[in-house]
């Protein structure tokens, strides 16, 4: 087939795998579209861990006519034994001629589908939309290569950069479509990470409590995020709202031992007595987070903005002056230009009534905190 067609077909893969956006967790979001004579004869999604993948969906809508044809999928297909059977073993029994693959799967133990594949007698080409494959599994991908999950600081400021009053007084800066694009957020991340102070300053919930695309309201409970308390002296005391159902909550502390009732507590300092941030990190991509949404107060962001440990931030621009007696959205204790951490903004748009800023850290230099 001509470079376009094959484009088309992966971009069509790239789509479908967007359907499991909500759900798929931990597993990466992977689309699979089967073309046989310039037909689509069988299309798939991995939707949830434990259920068909993509491959397995596009076949069975297949058939007999998946013989001869090629199959076109985001992410290269898997070569292990987890919760179901390898989908390159599958392909192969399918009696598929080609393959086109977006992205090689980075899991160590899940890779090898390509290589069974050519071993089979399969024409393998690819990668094909490598970049946009990637950026559909960010999180996975780095937690794959690193360990660590990818870590999204999310920020709400007025426009001189102000985060809450100096009275603590921070409801409501941004307005009800902001908070509604927030939901989303938060339903895309595996953990939302914040600190004490904001706990008991404005005693929040965090949880996910509006429905999305393909998350509905019986999968709303299971798919809550990890809520994660940064709590170095462990002040968390019971009856706060973060503590309540649904969803499970983990509190990171600097202390060697202590008790919340029904809450697990992991003790993980640092040398200065904090909690270690780049230890919670690996404990999250441990327990198979990929992605991970930071909602804390200035000082926490700070730190994490100064240690280097994000990888994109998302602001939320309201059109108000709080004033310079007002806290900033990070507190970064800069004294030198040279210590300007740089920006780049990779989208910028409007939801309702505010901006929504989205950007990476440049290439500016930061100090460690």
């Amino acid at each position: 087939m001509t470079a376009s067609v094959d484009i088309a077909h992966m971009a069509r893969a790239i789509q479908l795998a967007k359907k499991g956006w909500y759900t798929a967790r931990p597993n990466p979001r992977v689309g699979c579209v089967i073309v046989r004579a310039g037909a689509v004869v069988g299309k798939g999604w991995h939707q949830r861990a434990g259920g068909p993948h993509a491959e397995i969906a596009a076949l069975e809508q297949a058939g007999d006519a998946a013989r001869g044809a090629t199959a076109y999928v985001s992410l290269e297909p898997c070569n292990h034994h987890g919760r179901t059977p390898p989908c390159a073993d599958a392909l192969i029994t399918a009696g598929i001629a080609r393959l086109v693959y977006g992205l090689a799967d980075p899991h160590v133990i899940a890779s090898g589908g390509i290589g069974k594949l050519e071993a089979a007698g399969i024409c393998v080409d690819g990668p094909v939309l490598e970049q946009e494959a990637r950026a559909l599994n960010a999180g996975f991908v780095k937690r794959c290569e690193t360990g660590l999950p990818r870590v999204i600081l999310k920020l709400a400021a007025s426009m001189d950069g102000r985060s809450a009053m100096a009275s603590g007084e921070s409801q409501w800066i941004t307005g009800p479509a902001a908070r509604r694009d927030v939901q989303r957020i938060r339903a895309e991340n595996a953990a939302i990470i914040t600190g004490i102070g904001t706990v008991l300053e404005d005693n929040p919930a965090l949880t996910v409590r509006e429905v999305q695309p393909g998350l509905d309201e019986s999968m709303l409970a299971e798919m809550q995020p990890l809520r994660v308390i940064v709590d170095s002296r462990l002040r968390t005391t019971e009856g706060l709202n973060i503590l309540q159902p649904p969803g499970a909550v983990l509190i990171a502390t600097a202390q060697s031992e202590g008790h919340v009732e029904g809450v697990e507590v992991c003790s993980l300092p640092n040398e200065d007595g904090k909690v270690d941030l780049q230890a919670l990190l690996a404990e999250l991509g441990r327990r198979e987070c990929n992605d991970v949404l930071v909602e804390a107060g200035g000082k926490l962001a700070g730190v994490f903005l100064q240690q280097g440990l994000v990888d994109e931030l998302i602001i939320y621009m309201a059109p108000k002056l709080m004033g310079s007696a007002a806290m900033p959205m990070a507190v970064l204790p800069f004294e030198a230009m040279s210590e300007a951490l740089d920006l780049e903004i990779t989208d910028m748009r409007a939801v309702g009534k505010d901006w929504r800023m989205t950007a990476k850290p440049g290439g500016g230099r930061c100090s460690q905190a």
